[in-house]
């Protein structure tokens, strides 16, 4: 019997958002995004959930899932810091920022041994989002490096409060990923969707474009390449303040080597998250609404 993975990342201290958004509560029941995250995954199949987080913050989380979730799906943790790294490598002393989603993700070698889907712990997917990446991690040899993604249009991804980061994908014929390159600065101008280029400058962006929003489908074997790649990493930009190591720029190698292939599931979903603290309201009357058409629960979890 298949045993999918749920991984949230959930180890991002929210700077914009001004607190750890993926435990502030989101409905008059108390519910975090995480929360209808797991409900989603669990209804689609998921039976594990990992939780990727910071050591500081890990017996906040036991308090908010562990009781609830108990007898529902098996959960673990794994701690993200900045010191996981291979020896060898000097570091930045005053660096304070861990080293990205890709290293993140890395801390769960180990853990996860079967094919997995990982998401951001602070976005709202949808229902059916997760049922279609269900359908498609069947498909992938746990042996292969082939991998799999729901994308959304940028149109509905875009928050009214301020800028957006998003991987921008580029798609052949057979809806298979070739590229994603990651756009630190999208916002709405004057009605219309811009990023800003290398020199600041803004750029229209395309409506309909498809982006990543960290819903990605794996096999084991990715971990492999993650921790490969993260060496040369390392060896790189070791001593730098502030960079980053995607999964996304990870996903492109792999493309790019010719050793798996990314097949990118489209949805009209309309994505939900909260970048921003003046985020929470569109989110909280989102889920009142879901609850009052019976989507979800009135209680996820009684």
């Amino acid at each position: 019997m298949n045993k999918y993975t749920l991984v949230v990342l959930a180890a991002g201290m929210g700077s914009r958002y001004g607190g750890l958004k993926q435990m502030d509560p989101m409905s008059d029941e108390g519910d975090t995004i995480i929360d209808f995250s797991i409900y989603d995954a669990i209804q689609a199949g998921f039976k594990k959930v990992v939780f990727i987080v910071r050591e500081d913050f890990i017996a906040n989380f036991r308090a908010i899932f562990d009781d609830k979730l108990s007898g529902k799906i098996e959960v673990e943790y794994v701690c993200q810091s900045i010191s996981d790294i291979p020896l060898g490598y000097a570091i930045n002393e005053n660096r304070t920022k861990p080293w990205g989603t890709g290293h993140a993700l890395l801390m769960t070698k180990g853990v996860v041994k079967d094919n997995f889907v990982v998401i951001n712990g602070d976005d709202f997917y949808g229902k059916q989002a997760y049922k279609d990446i269900v359908k498609e991690l069947s498909r992938l040899d746990k042996n292969s490096f082939d991998m799999c993604m729901v994308g959304y249009n940028i149109d509905k991804t875009i928050s009214d409060n301020g800028y957006v980061s998003r991987g921008e994908c580029f798609l052949d014929a057979d809806h298979n990923l070739i590229d994603v390159i990651e756009r630190t600065s999208i916002e709405k101008l004057d009605n219309k969707i811009v990023r800003k280029d290398d020199q600041g400058e803004f750029v229209p962006m395309i409506k309909g474009t498809v982006v990543s929003m960290n819903f990605w489908g794996f096999t084991p074997r990715f971990l492999e390449v993650l921790e490969e790649d993260f060496k040369s990493f390392m060896e790189e930009r070791s001593e730098e303040l502030k960079s980053e190591f995607f999964i996304p720029t990870v996903v492109s190698n792999v493309i790019n080597a010719k050793r798996g292939v990314a097949k990118v599931l489209t949805t009209v979903a309309q994505w939900y998250g909260v970048t921003y603290a003046e985020d929470k309201s569109v989110v909280t009357a989102a889920i009142k609404e879901f609850k009052e058409k019976k989507v979800y629960p009135k209680k996820l979890w009684s």
